[in-house]
């Protein structure tokens, strides 16, 4: 199994605030790897940095063996990586179809409507909400969006970051059997998660954030088995 992405002791502040301090973690094609852990451990900057909205004082962060530091925001796309933001960020005053044309900015013309069709075979939904303004759906379907979104671009990886927040628990399930879903048609997923439980459950590995730093890591089940884990973020 190859190394798709390398992350390799990167540390990056905020100000004067040590928010990282010398993370390192790698995911392999075809796995789903998680980052677990509470709030303000450093999760969200973690994938922001990755995805090359925060620019790391010190380290490297490589994808297929290239360097991804210095390299514009909008061309790591073009390099395979997207990213489904926290709190999904889709474009509210257009409509479905629209956000998705814009997942797919950087793909040749000729390839937009095979993309669009795949994404509405995962997200039938969506399909039956394609002329609809993106700022009328409800939680759930904005979540689809903003992931099928990212997929316009068919990337080698696929970031979520917190894809379960503020939705109920059903809701939370059927993203979670998307995501799955996505991982056994051959999608690479890096994914961060407050919800350690359902994370840990669908996971090949993962690694636990404390402030900025990497306090365990292996195999999910493991993870999700240990007692530590299971006291701090699964209730005992």
């Amino acid at each position: 199994m190859s190394t798709l992405l390398k992350v390799d002791n990167i540390h990056v502040y905020y100000g004067a605030i040590h928010a990282i301090k010398g993370i390192s973690f790698e995911v392999n094609e075809g796995e789903i790897v998680t980052l677990i852990g509470a709030n303000g451990a450093g999760k969200s900057t973690t994938l922001n940095t990755v995805a090359g909205l925060l620019k790391p004082r010190e380290g490297s962060i490589t994808l297929e063996g290239k360097s991804l530091l210095g390299i514009p925001v909008h061309k790591l796309v073009s390099r395979g990586m997207a990213l489904c933001p926290e709190g999904r960020r889709i474009f509210q005053q257009m409509t479905v179809r629209e956000n998705l044309e814009m997942g797919g900015y950087s793909r040749p013309a000729e390839e937009i409507d095979a993309s669009m069709a795949d994404v509405f075979s995962r997200f039938p939904r969506l399909k039956e909400r394609e002329k609809q303004i993106a700022g009328t759906l409800s939680g759930g379907e904005q979540q689809m969006l903003a992931m099928g979104r990212a997929l316009m671009s068919k990337p080698k990886l696929l970031m979520l970051d917190e894809p379960s927040m503020g939705l109920a628990p059903i809701l939370v399930e059927q993203i979670f059997d998307i995501i799955k879903e996505l991982h056994e048609a051959g999608t690479t997923i890096l994914l961060v998660e407050q919800n350690a439980q359902m994370a840990l459950s669908i996971a090949d590995r993962a690694y636990v954030l404390g402030t900025g730093s990497i306090t365990m890591s292996g195999n999910a089940a493991d993870v999700l088995a240990d007692d530590r884990v299971r006291a701090a973020y699964l209730g005992g």
